[in-house]
């Protein structure tokens, strides 16, 4: 796809885009300035030709990256939120925090001591602990493969040494049948991007029980 052209197609992809950051405001069916200046930037990051064309290396790193867009997504529809219970700890109570409990085995994102969107996450084993306390987030990247172990941890965000907040097939697809080596494993996709959109470096993680 190009400038000028539109449909279906083209709204997909702006979703697409807009799932990892890339696209703001409403998408449409038309690409014009705003998706190619999108595109070209994706392009950019991922190391491939920043022409603002949607060419088949393009796409298929986009998709690889995403998951279908919803209807809901596709609509411009934003979800209307819901209460939402959660387990408090003190340290939460202040500003912009990702509060993580041990003992619920959930991570809840926390404004100003309301909580606005939790999701279900894994630890590590006894023999590889995830440590608990007070942190922060000290960097964030979208593609990373452990050094140590090789495998993927999409949407990493690096809170304590090499132990990150990331995204975990492993822990889609056999839940809690397995452990991390020590880093919050995320099974929600959407959740997950969400999180790694809208966290800034520096943001306070508490990880208790």
């Amino acid at each position: 796809m190009r400038p000028g052209d539109s449909g279906p197609a083209v709204r997909a992809l702006q979703a697409r885009l807009r799932q990892i950051g890339w696209f703001d405001g409403d998408v449409t069916d038309y690409y014009g300035t705003r998706t190619t200046a999108a595109v070209r930037g994706f392009q950019t990051k991922r190391g491939l030709a920043a022409t603002g064309l949607l060419d088949e290396p393009t796409w298929q790193r986009l998709v690889a990256m995403t998951h279908p867009p919803t209807t809901d997504e596709l609509n411009n529809v934003v979800p209307a939120p819901q209460p939402l219970s959660w387990d408090v700890d003190s340290r939460c109570l202040t500003g912009f925090v990702i509060c993580i409990s041990k003992t619920t085995r959930s991570l809840t994102v926390v404004r100003d001591g309301t909580a606005r969107y939790a999701m279900d996450v894994r630890f590590g084993s006894e023999m590889e602990p995830t440590r608990e306390g007070v942190f922060h987030i000290t960097w964030k990247k979208v593609d990373v493969v452990s050094n140590l172990y090789h495998t993927p941890m999409p949407y990493s965000m690096f809170f304590s040494g090499g132990q990150a907040i990331h995204y975990s097939s492993n822990f889609a697809r056999l839940g809690y049948n397995g452990s991390s080596h020590g880093c919050v494993n995320v099974r929600d996709w959407d959740g997950m991007v969400r999180l790694y959109n809208e966290t800034p470096v520096g943001t306070t993680v508490v990880i208790h029980w």
